[in-house]
């Protein structure tokens, strides 16, 4: 008699396929945990924990974000440069002219967005590769914030503004976490929920047998850099607020570390495969491996190092999975 699997029950449970998908990752993780707690002793407190909440929760945006787009199979540089102009852009409308911080933040989200309609625009109309496109906006982006903040710090004195990324809910859960949860659930909707979700995930895997079935790719190429756009505002008047300030500095390679969650989560870079729930893992171990080099006083010039090492090693991995796969 054939023994029974006791983890038969799970099978088809999507919550036991994500971590059984990405048991490599979470055990990763795990294993730099536990060598952290011995390097630092600060490592395993309450205060370190919601800072590394805090610090992964503009990650989480942009990320979320960056995933419909790899999931395209494409890329946005642009991401970083997003969110210093909308930061910069929020804060000059509050300290220089005066605006109330709703109204700001609309303006500020609507140029985001417009960022994300010119790059999606030329993106989908012209079939131009994603990485031109964005790289020149980054460039674009980065440029305006300097030329709008005279290269200098852009000060703000609003004490809502400021609750909307300092504050804490009940007195116990950063508002930025609320947010994060929020972005999450969106984006697990929209993938997997909605007829959107369904056409992206086909436009990714192959793009010519999606238009022949009758998705329109053009348009899901579009709203995929609109998204990704709004995230990275969202995430740079966030960031403008929990700094008290807008400066064109904000975000500098913010896109690299978004690129090395999703990667690292399991998503391919040619398009098609990949879920939020490896991203979100890989988010952790990003933000988790930051602050352990934080804390262990690792320059910040070697931790880009590192960075950079792990991003080969995910897409070494993704590459060797699909020619096993192959």
């Amino acid at each position: 008699m054939a023994k029974k699997n006791p983890l038969a029950r799970f099978e088809g449970n999507p919550i036991y396929a994500g971590i059984k998908d990405q048991l490599g990752i979470i055990i990763g993780l795990v294993l730099l945990c536990i060598f952290l707690s011995f390097m630092s002793p600060v490592f395993m407190s309450q205060r370190n924990f919601f800072n590394v909440l805090r610090q992964l929760s503009n990650n989480m945006f942009l990320s979320c974000g960056m995933l419909m787009v790899i999931l395209l199979g494409g890329i946005d540089l642009s991401v970083g440069s997003t969110m210093a102009v909308t930061g910069c852009l929020v804060a000059g409308f509050m300290t220089n002219n005066g605006m109330p911080p709703m109204a700001a933040i609309v303006l500020a989200l609507l140029v985001g967005l417009l960022i994300g309609v010119i790059n999606g625009g030329i993106i989908a109309s012209t079939g131009i590769p994603p990485f031109i496109i964005t790289l020149a906006m980054m460039n674009i982006g980065r440029g305006f914030a300097r030329l709008y903040t005279g290269s200098k710090t852009i000060s703000i004195d609003n004490d809502f503004f400021a609750y909307i990324g300092t504050g804490y809910i009940g007195g116990v859960v950063p508002t930025q976490v609320v947010y994060m949860i929020v972005i999450c659930l969106i984006t697990a909707l929209l993938l997997n929920k909605t007829k959107f979700g369904r056409n992206l995930y086909a436009t990714g895997g192959n793009r010519q047998a999606a238009e022949f079935s009758g998705i329109n790719t053009r348009f899901i190429t579009f709203l995929v850099f609109v998204f990704s756009s709004l995230m990275a505002s969202i995430a740079g008047i966030i960031l403008a607020s929990r700094m008290f300030s807008g400066t064109s500095t904000a975000g500098t390679s913010a896109e690299m570390d978004a690129i090395a969650a999703v990667v690292l989560g399991g998503t391919s870079m040619s398009g098609g495969v990949g879920g939020l729930f490896g991203t979100i893992i890989g988010v952790v171990l990003i933000a988790v491996l930051s602050n352990g080099m934080n804390l262990m006083g690792i320059d910040s010039s070697w931790q880009l190092v590192v960075k950079g090492i792990v991003i080969i090693i995910a897409v070494l991995i993704d590459y060797f999975k699909k020619a096993k796969a192959s």
